[in-house]
């Protein structure tokens, strides 16, 4: 019998910054401070500019 609710959804883009917002996540939990820019960058990934 099909089921129109049974689907499967995939975006790759959508996982990819779920990913990345549960890892910020992740990291905020296990300190007391604020995470610095710096750190945000690191954990996404990103090279800030040199300028």
């Amino acid at each position: 019998m099909y089921d129109q609710f049974d689907v499967t959804l995939e975006d790759v883009d959508l996982l990819g910054e779920v990913e990345l917002t549960t890892n910020l996540i992740i990291a905020a939990s296990e300190t007391d401070e604020r995470l610095s820019t710096a750190e945000i960058d690191r954990i996404l990934g990103v090279t800030p500019a040199q300028g």
